[in-house]
């Protein structure tokens, strides 16, 4: 599972030109879950994008959580985080799980997410549609997060 996590000062969802969601002061996750993932990637991405330390305190140093800043997360699904674009220029998408796999790990993760920060803080896009996500980057802070320790994006170096 991968999440591409941004700081924001605001976002919110569109679907058909209508507002979704929306959340002010807080993390916007792109979520793509891969072939072989299973809910304790779930599990474990949400609690690192919940405990990533991406907000300043009082001295400007990133040490604070969305938990410790009171902020909201938005959630919002994205198979094309998986695109391979080794060859050609044409992305492939094979390594992303199949629709059906996929939606139930989202949910999954946007359940565990909500666990930790709590039901008012936590909002989503609508898995399968088509959406227009406005953001304000805050910073810009963009992290890349991966369930799987083997992950070069994610993994110790």
């Amino acid at each position: 599972m991968r999440a591409v996590l941004q700081r924001v000062r605001h976002c919110s969802v569109r679907i058909q030109g209508e507002v979704h969601s929306s959340i002010e002061k807080g993390i916007l996750i792109f979520l793509g879950v891969k072939n072989g993932d299973i809910p304790n990637d779930a599990k474990y991405l949400a609690e690192r994008c919940a405990s990533l330390r991406v907000f300043d305190d009082a001295q400007g140093k990133m040490n604070l959580s969305v938990r410790d800043v009171q902020g909201s997360a938005m959630v919002v699904s994205q198979f094309t985080v998986y695109a391979d674009t080794r060859k050609g220029t044409r992305p492939n998408y094979t390594q992303a799980a199949p629709p059906e796999v996929a939606e139930k790990l989202y949910h999954h993760f946007v359940d565990e997410l909500t666990h930790l920060l709590g039901k008012e803080k936590v909002a989503s896009g609508v898995f399968r549609e088509m959406m227009d996500v406005e953001l304000v980057n805050d910073g810009p802070v963009t992290i890349t997060l991966e369930s799987k320790l083997s992950s070069q994006a994610d993994s110790p170096t």
